[in-house]
């Protein structure tokens, strides 16, 4: 299958998992592991109850594991009193998992229509209370190919490994890739490389994941483990449910304790789901962990799935009913040909799979911020819990898990060693060779512990995989370690380095689309300390000016386009992640949004941050769905897209976090304040941070309108109305509304102006000049 074809097909259900794989070689083997699976270690927790009933039983963490029920059996829980506490009805496999049990001993699980069907004594475990002696990791072996990991509870899960060498020859650095997609799917050839394999095992046996293929090539042992109710693993799949990230602390731990794992530490890989995974893990803090390097992240779910409070049900929504429907039996592809080939452990693991959460209705139910939902699956809330050398990359456009992830580079307070890496681009762009770079001289560092360098097998192979994957030839740039003289000179080289680096101009290098910027910038920290917020106030004429209006009373109208959500910015065939995607990026339509252009600057202005477009509103309904666009208008006469934020005005409320720059909004139900048909309210539209050169001669450009028309797969379920939805931003004396920018002073811009089209996920458009239509 020809590469970007495979890409294709991995679109929604495996972003990017399978980047690298198609990436390397056009057409790849489907060789199968004649192993049929090693179960490590014994059953943790209590295992399997011992009982007189007809069905199996398996306490775990705050829930209950049925199998083999006859299906359609009522099976209830009851206390040592009695007490029902729990029941259900075992599904068409038999099986059944009952949640939300209180922690303790001396359950009764028995059929309802006849209590005598009845297990032993089960214990239910606490979260905080669960945890094995060393020696349960320490106890299970693994071992090259395809592995089954015990958690603590019993379940256990699929592995894939793979060695650099023989065992013996050992230990090697070793990184592990976590997730729902397929990383335990038995390694694949990749086409007819044989002759090569001696020197570079990994091409006939090149794990399910991106990641941990370029790690194979770099040296590494790779571990790709498949989470709890998904693949071949045990139990059933609930989004980052607490259950996850114990098993993520037990994966850890069980690995790091092989013989052939250098330092008996592991670092942890991944892009996207995988590297999202990686921040839970770590903040359970297993002391194994050696470090993470999550790319193109969330800054949570909930600004990923209902930014600014609108439900995002493009990309956000389709992914998940994609990895809810691959959570099903047999639902990845690979386990029946596990199975069919005497695999009992993945078949007995397929029975628990139909008890997956219905995660896309939990979204809908929750719609709200609510602390009791929300908090657990928002990474900035808990990344200061996480205490080992965080590598995070991520653009600022990504069409897939969003712009938020600069929400999460201030929150890693007790992290050793930061570094990140942020650029306008796409979500695939951290494993380009510019981010890769630092990746690999992280990992050598943190976890290899060992001067970091570049294999000439990978530099070799390099341009022709980014050829494959961005269709132009990519070189990594120069080993910058190589007149290091050792190890602890090169970690002190780069522990004195600033944390914060960021790539300007990604795309506009050497070819015209490629994933390369044109220069980069460092700071110590984010925001960059030299930042400071830049205003600009809305004009009755349409211009944008640094003082407020001074006219008495002024304000334009525009009207919700109720077809606007479900518009995207691509033309039909367009792919974003082409180095010049086939764009339809619309103009606004006459009376459709409000948009102010600034005077032609004297001087290139450079922001690097968020920022907020405070806003003055009032509507004839009872709320607004908002979007603000920021757009550069060039000298040539070119309109190049920035960065956007989104808000449904009744969700205006500000959190005590909110700052100048960024009106953080707190999105409770408690909170909610819908409009007053006629009324002025104040609205902050936060603008999702970017970092742009303005050049000399440019104008920067605001529009307020209906959110849609500027995402590639992001769509927004808008709220509907029953009459035409007219919505009025003031910009008066009394109602000065204004866009207010985070602008960084210390940056000397030495490169011409980008060709238009060439950034990377910044859409480009002839300039047209737009009028207002004034509020009657």
């Amino acid at each position: 299958m020809p590469a970007r074809r495979l890409l294709a097909h991995a679109r929604y259900d495996v972003p990017i998992r399978l980047l690298a794989l198609a990436a390397v070689f056009t057409t790849f083997g489907c060789g199968q592991d004649e192993d049929f699976g090693r179960a490590a270690g014994g059953a943790g927790g209590t295992g399997g109850a011992p009982s007189q009933a007809s069905f199996s039983v398996r306490g775990t963490v705050e829930q209950v594991y049925v199998t083999h029920a006859v299906p359609g059996t009522i099976i209830e829980v009851a206390d040592d009193s009695g007490q029902v506490v729990a029941s259900g009805k075992a599904d068409p496999l038999g099986s059944l998992v009952l949640r939300g049990i209180t922690p303790g001993g001396g359950y009764a699980v028995r059929e309802q229509s006849d209590p005598s069907n009845v297990t032993a004594p089960v214990t239910i475990l606490g979260f905080g209370t669960s945890k094995p002696d060393q020696s349960f990791y320490a106890q299970q072996q693994l071992t090259a190919g395809v592995n089954y990991l015990t958690m603590r509870d019993g379940t256990t899960l699929a592995a894939y490994i793979t060695l650099p060498g023989p065992p013996e020859q050992g230990p090697y650095p070793t990184i592990v890739n976590y997730s729902g997609y397929s990383p335990a799917k038995p390694g694949a050839k990749l086409g007819d490389y044989e002759a090569f394999c001696g020197a570079l095992p990994v091409l006939c046996d090149a794990p399910d994941d991106a990641s941990a293929l370029i790690g194979a090539l770099m040296g590494y042992a790779t571990v790709g483990v498949n989470m709890r109710g998904t693949g071949c693993s045990g139990g059933a799949y609930d989004f980052f449910e607490p259950l996850q990230l114990l098993d993520g602390y037990d994966v850890i731990e069980i690995v790091a304790a092989q013989d052939w794992v250098l330092h008996n530490h592991v670092g942890m890989t991944g892009l996207s789901y995988p590297g999202i995974s990686q921040l839970f893990v770590a903040k359970m803090q297993p002391p194994s962990l050696a470090a993470i390097t999550p790319l193109s992240v969330i800054g949570s779910a909930h600004t990923t799935l209902v930014p600014g409070g609108i439900l995002n049900d493009g990309f956000a929504i389709q992914w998940v009913t994609n990895v809810l429907s691959k959570a099903a039996p047999y639902a990845q592809g690979w386990e029946q040909a596990r199975v069919d080939a005497g695999d009992t452990i993945c078949e007995e693991n397929q029975l628990l799979h139909d008890q997956r959460v219905d995660v896309i209705q939990k979204a809908r139910d929750n719609p709200y911020y609510s602390a009791e939902v929300a908090d657990p699956v928002n990474p900035s809330l808990f990344a200061s819990d996480i205490e080992v050398p965080v590598f995070l990359a991520c653009s600022w456009q990504d069409e897939q898990t969003g712009p938020y992830c600069f929400n999460l580079l201030s929150r890693f307070d007790n992290a050793p060693v930061k570094r990140f890496t942020v650029y306008n681009g796409v979500h695939p762009d951290g494993f380009a060779p510019q981010v890769l770079a630092e990746w690999k001289a992280f990992l050598d560092i943190y976890v290899k512990r060992a001067k970091p360098s570049m294999e000439a097998t990978l530099t070799t192979l390099a341009p022709l995989l980014f050829k494959e994957v961005f269709k132009t030839e990519l070189s990594f740039p120069e080993d910058r370690f190589a007149d290091v003289p050792s190890y602890e000179a090169a970690k002190a080289l780069f522990e004195a380095e600033p944390s914060l680096r960021v790539i300007f101009e990604n795309g506009a290098g050497d070819e015209a689309g490629a994933p390369a910027g044109t220069f980069e910038k460092s700071w110590a920290s984010w925001p960059p300390p030299s930042a400071s917020a830049r205003r600009f106030y809305f004009q009755p004429d349409g211009s944008l000016a640094d003082e407020p209006p001074a006219v008495a009373t002024a304000a334009s109208v525009f009207e919700l386009d109720p077809e606007a959500g479900q518009r995207g910015i691509l033309a039909p065939g367009g792919q974003i992640w082409d180095p010049l995607p086939n764009y339809a990026w619309a103009q606004p339509a006459a009376g459709k949004a409000v948009v102010f252009e600034g005077a032609p600057l004297p001087q290139d202005l450079v922001m690097v941050g968020s920022g907020s477009v405070d806003l003055f509103l009032r509507s004839n309904v009872d709320d607004a769905d908002l979007e603000v666009n920021l757009s550069e208008v060039r000298p040539d006469g070119q309109e190049v897209f920035v960065q956007s934020g989104w808000l449904r005005a009744s969700r205006r409320k500000l959190a005590a976090s909110s700052t100048e720059l960024w009106p953080e909004h707190t999105q409770t139900l408690e909170d909610e304040a819908l409009l007053v048909p006629g009324d002025w309210v104040a609205v902050r539209v936060g603008l999702t941070a970017a970092s742009h050169v303005f050049r000399a001669g440019s104008r920067i450009r605001i529009a307020i309108d209906t959110p849609g028309d500027s995402r590639a797969e992001w769509f927004f379920d808008l709220k509907k109305f029953s009459t035409v939805a007219r919505h009025s931003v003031a910009h008066d004396l009394a109602r000065p509304s204004s866009l207010a920018l985070s602008v960084v002073p210390d940056v000397a811009v030495t490169t011409p102006l980008p060709p238009c089209p060439s950034l990377r996920a910044q859409q480009c458009r002839p300039h047209v000049a737009y009028v207002n239509t004034p509020e009657p």
